[in-house]
């Protein structure tokens, strides 16, 4: 295994496309090979830009992608997508909605498109995302562009993944300016309003400089840039404002800081996850476990109550005082 393991991560720390695909996989399927495989080349992580694109479904996110990473190739620098698609319901297997919209990339060797199911992540990112952007960042590519599957709100934690968050909206999407107040403004270093030939382009961007108006400024104001993805409009400026956001959280000695934040919110994460999974194991035949759940059913027990009684069981230490009694 380690000899495998070995030549693996020197074929991806090569550039081996193939290598870095069958790493991703290791990852994402928990596999003890890929957690090894990632210790191995993550000494050698951190050069890469990664980008991070959020915003509702049908905003244009993909197709700003491809005119991103066109723009990017021609500047001859590597470049890897991550799509977060939705689980299937059935196989928990990605969707690849995303893939089949950057189809006009696949045959380029300096382009790695994957696309990730979500499995139900409340924030739109699975808990192997940034591994595999990690992985990405290894093998050798500049720009690792991340993006989530479309679920307003709740997207949040594509924060804890990316350099540079980029909001992407759409003119006419009430769901857009509802997202920016009620907890995405704090979010995005750049707004893009895409699709910005619908009619109702310009009402969008006063109403987004007004909520943005509100919040504090610090040093880095947030522009609003107006694209047609499709037609690759507009997408210059946006590639001029990513590097200027690159070089001010140089110049700031922020990128560091976002990169300890991002990396602290990753393990306590997978810790959390880990944690979740060995306590299913352990109480998956508990009949205690199932007597207060029956408990909690017949409405004699709260949630709350109930998992205090657990977590004394487990670990004493964990449940709050007096809880639960």
């Amino acid at each position: 295994m380690a000899q495998t393991t070995d030549s693996l991560a020197q074929r991806l720390l090569d550039g081996d496309r193939r290598a870095l695909a069958r790493a991703i996989t290791l990852v994402e399927s928990d596999d003890p090979a890929g957690w090894e495989l990632v210790r191995e080349v993550y000494p050698k992580t951190g050069q890469a830009t990664i980008v991070g694109l959020t915003g509702a479904p049908g905003a244009g996110k993909s197709t700003l992608i491809g005119a991103l990473t066109k723009l990017r190739r021609e500047q001859e620098r590597q470049v890897a997508v991550l799509s977060i698609d939705p689980s299937s319901p059935f196989t928990q297997g990605a969707l690849l909605g995303d893939r089949i919209r950057l189809t006009d990339h696949f045959l380029d060797p300096g382009v790695f498109i994957r696309s990730m199911a979500n499995r139900g992540a409340l924030g739109g990112l699975s808990e192997a995302a940034l591994q595999a952007a990690l992985l990405m960042d290894a093998a050798g590519r500049d720009d690792v562009f991340l993006e989530t599957v479309g679920v307003g709100q709740a997207e949040v934690d594509i924060i804890d993944h990316a350099d540079t968050v980029v909001l992407v909206l759409m003119p006419g999407s009430g769901d857009s300016i509802q997202a920016l107040k009620a907890g995405v403004m704090e979010i995005p270093d750049i707004i893009v309003v895409n699709k910005a030939d619908h009619p109702l382009t310009e009402t969008m961007v006063r109403e987004v400089r007004a909520v943005l108006s509100l919040a504090p400024h610090g040093g880095w104001r947030v522009p609003i840039v107006k694209t047609e993805a499709s037609r690759g409009k507009g997408v210059p400026e946006l590639v001029e404002r990513l590097d200027e956001h690159r070089a001010h959280i140089e110049q700031e000695g922020t990128l560091s800081e976002r990169r300890r934040r991002n990396l602290r919110s990753e393990v306590l994460g997978i810790c959390t996850f880990r944690m979740r999974a060995a306590l299913e194991e352990q109480l998956a035949q508990d009949e205690e476990f199932q007597r207060l759940l029956d408990e909690v059913v017949a409405r004699r027990l709260d949630p709350a109550s109930a998992a205090t009684q657990i977590l004394r069981r487990v670990d004493p230490a964990q449940a709050e005082p007096g809880a639960g009694d």
